[in-house]
């Protein structure tokens, strides 16, 4: 017969000291995606709306025996990388205004503005027919054209603003539904609310009556717990 110790095995420290709580890891795995999202949406709209403002393309325009120089930005040659990231911004404030499917279209809608910003800015930037638009205006000649077509490196600078914008956008799609959201601490969760039982003085009849109105007895005892049973505990 074998030797039995009624003295329990020692614990190791690895399964004595208790791990993590998941509720913890995802609030904090929540924080950061936060952070994170709000981060690259601001900062890939800031670049686009910037970038879209400096010149994308520049050329040479002939007037008679000489030539005039010509520049287009990015807005002259095309608007929808700044238009796009104006929305994004905007849904990107709407999703923390949202829950449920609207946060998920929200976020779509987020990733859809960082996407196209960045495929406008990409096959948008050529700058022709701005520069030819412009040439026009400047000779008066419908039959003017820009020459000697080159393009900055602005258009690639707004899309990888843009890209940043669709990394909010997916962001918001993976992580949004355990996102907080701005209304949800002025919410009522459905349960019912303790009613303050107002003070009765005795000595006023006109609070004894309203006591009686508000279906509430006046002699009873505020203190007492209404639950208890009012014969107390009897012998039987």
């Amino acid at each position: 017969m074998g030797y039995v110790s009624a003295v329990p095995p020692p614990r190791s420290d690895a399964s004595a000291e208790p791990g993590p709580e998941p509720e913890a890891a995802n609030s904090r795995s929540s924080r950061r995606s936060v952070a994170a999202a709000l981060l690259l949406g601001a900062l890939g709209a800031t670049v686009v709306l910037l970038a879209s403002g400096r010149v994308w393309a520049r050329g040479t325009a002939a007037i008679g025996s000489d030539s005039l120089r010509l520049s287009a930005d990015g807005r002259a040659v095309t608007g929808l990388p700044a238009a796009l990231a104006i929305v994004g911004l905007a849904a990107l404030v709407a999703v923390f205004a949202v829950r449920g499917k609207s946060r998920l279209l929200v976020s779509g809608l987020l990733a859809l503005s960082g996407l196209g910003a960045a495929l406008s800015a990409l096959f948008g930037s050529d700058g022709r027919s701005a520069l030819d638009a412009q040439a026009v205006r400047t000779t008066a000649d419908s039959a003017a054209h820009v020459a000697g077509l080159t393009q900055t490196t602005w258009p690639y600078v707004t899309a990888a603003g843009a890209v940043l914008i669709l990394a909010a956008g997916l962001l918001a799609l993976r992580f949004g539904s355990g996102w907080p959201s701005m209304g949800g601490r002025y919410e009522r969760d459905g349960s019912p609310r303790p009613r303050a039982v107002a003070a009765v003085d005795p000595d006023r009849p006109e609070d004894l009556w309203k006591a009686l109105d508000r279906g509430e007895d006046p002699t009873a005892d505020p203190t007492a717990d209404p639950t208890a049973d009012p014969g107390g505990d009897r012998t039987r």
